[in-house]
């Protein structure tokens, strides 16, 4: 506790008007007086002035002081790139030395702030941490703020409020240098089959050395296969041109090979993720006979905006003769040759819908189309009667791609089509009962009966749903690189009609179609990962009864085993929390896949030299300075206010002299009688001085 002086205050003991007008009052006589020439004029204004500071009430003002220390503030950037290298034991080193440096000060506080390392990708937020520091520390008491850090802060329109002097004590060294992967563009979709350009560059920061090349090597891969490499130029733009041929989100990865000595390599990778889209299907769908079930799929195909549909109808057999010419029997002539020979390749998908050889299609042609699906073509066939007959189209050569062969009876009773237990886990079928005009609530599946079935005896492929007596209703194969499916009912339509309630007819032709074309959500064997902020799940579709482990490798290379739970038929789930951002490859021995949490090259990591122009305008304000750790750590001085706080080797704090006040005493100056007193003695002298005279 430390008194201090005193000081004198008014305490008016009329109101302030009025002792204006005393005042006033006095100063009138005393001019009068003078004018007089009164020789007493002088002692008159000394009691006039007398008695208005008898008003005014003067009294002596005391009070004791307790001193405040000041506070030195030191922000620690913890970010991630202030920890490469060597950095982070310069900042210990540099906390460390202010501490002791404070210490000897005295009478001076050292407060710590921290700055976390950036879990949503947002960087290093050190003017953030730093405004709400300040917003705890008394203005009168702030010293000095002290920033340990590279430099490479990221909220730069962050406002702070700062009256000290801010110094850096800049981390990093001078020969430091990194080469780093950046994505200039890239699109969001693409359309299958067409290709688009990405944009990339490698760029060398820092101190190069001279041994460093004037070439990167670049691996890419796309969805998880094998990396392939490429030689490229430093800082210049190369345009890449990529053609998706895989619906869904597609994960290109781009890496370069780590030259010796460089900084960090977490910004050598780039990911990007592109949404493949297909532009037009194109579906032929040759209808065998005019039929109820043809307008359903007529129907469907035409709802779909990106469907080009191209339908041919058999309205006339050519054994029924009777005399009519034949260029009057068509509006157009059926081009077989041009659909099925020469533009077939051109079609995603061919639907044969109760089709029979009639001698339209020759057994070349079938060929043909069994050759298309093995090369990767899509063929739906739905079988009516015809199927079963001596003119079925199973006795092509198509016949040899056939899941499932027909034993030449036909089931003509009522049936409900049911899932069968494989086709509870596979994605065509399961869940349909979901879809199902009640939802699938009650017994049953919750749809209307058909009332004709072919009988199949299945050979390959798989059977998922099951119609008559058991037998397979719809079976799925794969057939080379295509993929096939038989349907071996026409009633589909009754769904479509409504009877007894109709069914989810829209929602299985609508996947039955997708399956056909490689829709990845349609995958029956599929492993894919899925992630909100940093926890990822993982999911694996099958077809078998168990899932096997999924090895999850981070992006620093340490593996991870999750064990996968059955979260629905065919559907097995887990959700692990990634440590860090970046991009993971998972495995299960038999699918790959790849996901990216956040980029691959995280914004910590875009520019890794430490660098001290984004905080100089900070320092340049308050006339602060800049020391870079590797050349020694500074001394500290205490310097007046508004002088530079920083010179050769030194950095300066500015004392404040704050204080609390701990006793305030208040006395008047004189008793209201010696004012009255001195007052009369006064007026006394003055009129004993004009008497005299």
């Amino acid at each position: 506790m430390t008194p201090t002086g005193t000081q004198i205050i008014l305490d008016p003991l009329v109101p302030w008007p009025l002792l204006v007008v005393a005042a006033a009052v006095v100063l009138a006589m005393v001019a009068l007086a003078l004018w007089r020439g009164l020789p007493g004029w002088w002692l008159r204004g000394l009691a006039g002035v007398a008695l208005v500071a008898a008003l005014a009430n003067p009294a002596l003002q005391s009070e004791d002081r307790a001193p405040l220390e000041d506070i030195a503030l030191v922000v620690v950037d913890e970010s991630a790139s202030n920890r490469l290298g060597i950095r982070d034991e310069q900042t210990a080193q540099a906390l460390a030395h202010l501490e002791e440096r404070v210490a000897r000060l005295g009478a001076t506080e050292l407060r710590v702030a921290r700055v976390p390392d950036g879990a949503r990708n947002e960087g290093t937020q050190l003017r953030t941490v730093l405004a709400e520091a300040l917003s705890d520390i008394p203005r009168d008491r702030l010293a000095g703020v002290f920033a340990i850090s590279d430099g490479l802060v990221h909220d730069l329109d962050t406002a702070v409020d700062l009256d000290a002097p801010f110094h850096l004590l800049k981390s990093g060294e001078a020969d430091d240098w990194d080469r780093r992967l950046i994505v200039r563009n890239a699109p969001a979709y693409a359309i299958l089959g067409e290709p688009v350009t990405l944009t990339l560059r490698v760029e060398d920061q820092g101190a190069v050395p001279p041994d460093a090349g004037d070439t990167a090597t670049v691996n890419y891969a796309i969805n998880g296969e094998d990396m392939r490499s490429a030689e490229v130029p430093l800082d210049q733009d190369m345009d890449i041109r990529v053609t998706l041929d895989q619906g869904g989100m597609n994960v290109l990865q781009f890496e370069l090979d780590a030259p010796e000595g460089e900084l960090t390599d977490r910004n050598n990778a780039a990911v990007v993720q592109i949404n493949g889209l297909r532009d037009r299907l194109s579906v032929l769908l040759v209808s065998g006979e005019p039929n109820a079930g043809q307008r359903t799929w007529r129907n469907l195909l035409r709802s779909d905006p990106s469907v080009d549909l191209v339908h041919f109808t058999i309205l006339r057999p050519p054994e029924k003769q009777d005399g009519v010419p034949v260029n009057e029997l068509s509006l157009i002539a059926f081009p077989t040759r041009e659909l099925f020979v020469d533009t077939i390749d051109e079609f995603d998908l061919i639907i044969f819908d109760r089709y029979k050889r009639r001698g339209i299609l020759p057994n070349a042609y079938f060929d043909n189309i069994r050759r298309y699906v093995e090369q990767g073509g899509a063929l739906l066939v739905v079988g009516g009667p015809e199927l079963a007959g001596a003119d079925s189209i199973w006795r092509s050569p198509l016949g040899q791609v056939f899941p499932a062969h027909p034993t030449s009876r036909v089931i003509e009773r009522g049936f409900t089509p049911l899932i069968s237990d494989l086709g509870a886990r596979h994605p065509v079928t399961a869940g349909l009962e979901s879809h199902a005009p009640n939802g699938g609530d009650g017994e049953g599946p919750g749809w209307g009966r058909w009332f004709r079935q072919i009988d199949l005896q299945p050979d390959v492929g798989q059977v998922v749903m099951e119609g008559a007596e058991g037998a397979p209703l719809l079976v799925l194969d794969r057939v080379g690189d295509g993929r096939l499916a038989l349907l071996a009912s026409d009633q589909a339509w009754l769904w479509d009609r409504g009877y007894e309630g109709g069914g989810p007819q829209l929602e299985l032709l609508r996947r039955l179609g997708h399956w056909m074309m490689g829709e990845p959500d349609l995958e029956e064997e599929a492993l894919t990962a899925t992630a909100e902020g940093q926890v990822m799940t993982v999911t694996r579709r099958t077809l078998e009864d168990e899932a096997a482990p999924v090895t999850v490798t981070a992006p620093d290379g340490s593996e991870t085993e999750l064990e996968l739970a059955e979260a629905a038929p065919g559907e097995y789930r887990a959700t692990w929390e990634a440590p860090d951002i970046g991009l993971y490859r998972l495995s299960d021995g038999t699918l790959d896949a790849v996901i990216a949490l956040g980029p691959a090259a995280p914004r910590e990591f875009e520019e890794t030299i430490a660098t001290r122009e984004r905080l100089a305008p900070l320092v340049n304000a308050t006339r602060g300075g800049v020391a870079r750790i590797e050349e020694g750590l500074p001394d500290l001085r205490q310097v007046r206010e508004g002088r530079a706080a920083a010179g050769r080797g030194w950095l300066g704090l500015t004392p404040r002299d704050a204080h609390v006040t701990t006793d305030l005493r208040v006395a008047a100056l004189l008793p209201a009688w010696a004012w009255l007193l001195l007052a009369a003695g006064l007026v006394l002298s003055a009129w004993l001085r004009e008497g005299r005279r």
